[in-house]
């Protein structure tokens, strides 16, 4: 959740002195523009434009998955608009669609029942998709688990860091409303604020671990990056217990990919790309691993909770129903239908062949790479099945977003 890590900690700064300067620099520097769109990023359906819902996984977890939207939802003020394209419905509303629909599959309706319900009760909106095709992007994220110790020792050489104590993580809506939703992460320098170091500085500071003190150590630094990469993992400690790590921030700079890296340089073929390529290929050329690391400038810091891995909402994900999106774009903890190629595995954890996917699933999650109209990234749970599926997931699909029709909820 592919993907830089996607759940972040505000910690806003109220402007003092000359800091509105020092903002507007950081801001060229470290926030990119908004994704200039020629339509709106949802667009409403006519009934006969509906797709044909069907559950593959005979709407398992979706009951738990939406229970986890609801409990976000409740938090937040009835009356806060929430966006689906051109169109705005309170959060009373939204909550009020997710209790239909739960109470619509409760009793496992077939598909024409299904269809039939929804074509007389919802609103449904397409993702506008990418401008070449209008289909969706879908990658994956997992919950990767790593052998590790709390103390250094016995191999596990590789510190897990905490948040640093000199970051700083600038909310740029208390200087301009239009900037909601933006930050910038950087540290003091005297009386200056500067962009926070990138991964290759932080890797070799050698006062780092007093800055940002461990949670944990592992020993492999290429395991770490990939749970860098999906955002939350487990730790495996030699007592058989587990300490679940989640995402605390980062060093606010851009994600970039390694496996972009490689294939530009030839070593892995396009077509072969995966995660499970990307440590191949390092695992023979370990020579090659501090230069393709660094090539990310992007670091991630975890911190331990008590169960994971959380979404961008702060409630549990769901495995193949919770979904990463643009929460510029699409509205989180509303209900939505993914129609996509997946992998099918057989006895032996291996990819057998590819099908397709139909299903509902919850917007609970949002990544740093995953901007746009065109990019969602399903989460698919912990073990070796999930990380296999989710390292290879790299397909086009189709995304629908569903509401309560407000003539029909009554």
């Amino acid at each position: 959740m592919v993907h830089p890590a996607r759940r972040g900690h505000r910690c806003p700064i109220r402007p003092t002195g000359g800091w509105l300067l020092l903002i507007g620099l950081l801001l060229v520097v470290s926030c990119g523009p908004k994704p200039t769109l020629v339509e709106p990023p949802l667009v409403r359906l006519a009934p006969a434009e509906f797709p044909l819902f069907d559950d593959r996984d005979g709407y398992a977890g979706l009951d738990r998955a939406i229970a986890m939207s609801l409990t976000h939802l409740r938090k937040l003020p009835p009356d806060r608009p929430v966006t689906f394209g051109e169109d705005a419905y309170p959060v009373a509303h939204l909550i009020h669609s997710l209790e239909a629909f739960a109470d619509l599959i409760a009793a496992h309706p077939s598909a024409d029942t299904l269809q039939r319900a929804l074509i007389e009760r919802f609103r449904v909106y397409r993702a506008a998709g990418r401008a070449d095709d209008r289909q969706v992007l879908f990658t994956g994220y997992y919950e990767p688990m790593l052998p590790g110790r709390l103390v250094p020792g016995d191999g596990f050489h590789v510190p897990v860091h905490s948040r640093p104590r000199d970051l700083l993580e600038i909310d740029l809506s208390l200087f301009d409303p239009e900037l909601k939703g933006r930050r910038i992460v950087g540290r003091l320098e005297g009386r200056a604020v500067v962009p926070y170091p990138d991964r290759a500085a932080i890797v070799r500071a050698p006062d780092f671990l007093r800055l940002a003190p461990p949670v944990a150590w592992v020993a492999d630094e290429v395991d770490l990056f990939m749970m860098m990469v999906q955002g939350s993992g487990r730790i495996a400690l030699a007592d058989g217990s587990q300490r679940h790590l989640q995402f605390d921030g980062s060093n606010g700079r851009p994600y970039r990919s390694i496996g972009r890296l490689l294939i530009d340089q030839g070593h892995i073929d396009p077509d072969e790309m995966s995660m499970q390529a990307i440590r191949r290929h390092l695992r023979r050329h370990p020579e090659q691993v501090r230069a393709v690391l660094d090539y990310n400038p992007r670091y991630i810091f975890f911190r331990p909770i008590a169960q994971g891995p959380l979404g961008a909402l702060g409630v549990p994900l769901t495995p193949k129903r919770s979904l990463a999106v643009d929460r510029r774009l699409f509205p989180l903890a509303a209900l939505a239908f993914i129609d996509l190629p997946v992998p099918l595995l057989n006895e032996t954890g291996a990819i057998e062949q590819w099908g397709t996917h139909h299903g509902f699933v919850l917007a609970q999650d949002t990544g740093s790479a995953i901007t746009g109209p065109g990019r969602a990234d399903l989460f698919w749970g912990g073990g070796a099945a999930a990380e296999t599926a989710a390292g290879h997931l790299r397909h086009p699909g189709r995304l629908f977003f569903l509401v309560l029709a407000p003539e029909t909820a009554q």
